[in-house]
């Protein structure tokens, strides 16, 4: 069989019921089901949520994005074989141990499928709650020129490239373009500060601003976690970006999760710490990806500057990347997953049709 054909590319055409639209984002594709669908699901599997919350089946891709595109290779390689799998995989894994160890809960409620997640509607808190070990990647190239604030934190003088922080600093961004809020830009992923947040906690979807500091907590603890398990199989852990949502109990309150996805190469820096400890930076996450096409192409500057985006998407449109990239790329995601959950990551030969076989005969959504 080609490789190519072991690859989910397009996700948003599986024949799942449902009256709503596909929503497909960068990697994920997400299927409401109907209101019927969802409490059949809810009584048949007994998922712990009010019979009246509404379920989607997400479905990941091995679709690969960096700097705001879309990456193909030669040979219709339309992505990177083992990819998917290996983020649902490493995000499963530290999903299941937050719960375990009393720090919240996520919107994952059932995985029929290493490509699918049935989860419950959260109402996303819109923050990239994103945490930092180190000084590197733009907080660097910000640092570099001179800046020393960052989202209301003072950084001291003198760090120097990929040295570790003098603590676990919080930098906060906003989750798409939020409007009328004094002092923060209409335009997504804009650097915020806790006074921001504080301000306009309601604009920002929290319940209350007793909940900044949940979230703060609940961000903080997570990280912790991840960095003491990633320690165990000599591995750096960089820095992240979690999601955080809120969904009802069966008592219909609301609390605080975890959503999207956690401490995965497509979310996080990961470093190899032997190496590190050698002077030298080997990256086992996306980050290696981007640094690849900033040496691949003759200017990198495109890919940097956003004001030469339709430049960019030309890039991504019109080269096809060499299938020993790709995996290159894909031993990457799938040897950190095997690291982190201790089992194997293993190629579906038909992805698509298994989805679709199982979610028939097992979940009857599918008609």
């Amino acid at each position: 069989m080609n490789l190519a054909d072991k690859v989910l590319a397009v996700n948003n055409d599986l024949p799942i019921r449902t009256d709503s639209p596909v929503h497909s984002g960068k990697v994920r594709s997400v299927y409401w089901l109907t209101e019927d669908d969802s409490k059949r699901l809810i009584k048949e599997k007994g998922y712990d949520v009010p019979l009246d919350t509404p379920l989607a089946i997400m479905v990941i891709s091995d679709r690969i994005s960096a700097f705001d595109c879309i990456w193909k290779g030669e040979g219709n390689m339309q992505g990177v074989p083992g990819k998917g799998a290996s983020l649902n995989a490493i995000s499963n894994h530290w999903f299941k141990l937050f719960k375990e160890q009393g720090l919240a809960d996520s919107h994952i409620l059932d995985i029929p499928h290493p490509f699918v997640w049935i989860v419950q509607k959260a109402k996303p808190v819109m923050i990239e709650a994103i945490c930092r070990q180190y000084i590197t990647g733009s907080m660097w190239r910000s640092y570099e020129k001179g800046e020393r604030e960052f989202c209301g934190i003072e950084l001291p003088n003198g760090l120097k490239k990929d040295s570790k922080l003098p603590e676990l600093l919080q930098t906060p961004s906003t989750k798409g373009i939020l409007k009328g809020i004094s002092g923060v830009p209409e335009v997504d992923d804009v650097n915020i500060t806790r006074k921001d947040i504080e301000d306009n906690y309601e604009a920002f979807n929290f319940r209350s601003r007793d909940d900044i500091s949940l979230y703060e907590k609940l961000l903080t603890e997570g990280f912790d976690l991840i960095l003491k398990e990633l320690e165990k199989i000599d591995q750096i852990f960089v820095d992240t970006k979690f999601e955080f949502g809120y969904v009802k109990d069966t008592q219909g309150n609301e609390k605080l999760i975890y959503m999207d996805e956690v401490g995965t190469p497509d979310s996080s820096r990961i470093w190899d710490a032997n190496a590190y400890r050698a002077g030298k930076v080997v990256e086992n996450s996306k980050e290696g990806f981007r640094q690849l096409l900033l040496n691949y192409f003759p200017d990198p500057d495109i890919l940097l500057n956003k004001s030469r985006m339709s430049e960019r998407e030309a890039l991504a449109r019109d080269n096809f990347l060499p299938a020993e990239v790709l995996m290159s790329v894909s031993k990457t995601y799938t040897d950190i997953a095997e690291k982190i959950t201790g089992e194997k990551i293993v190629l579906s030969d038909n992805p698509k049709a298994e989805i679709i076989s199982i979610l028939r005969e097992q979940y009857q959504l599918i008609d």
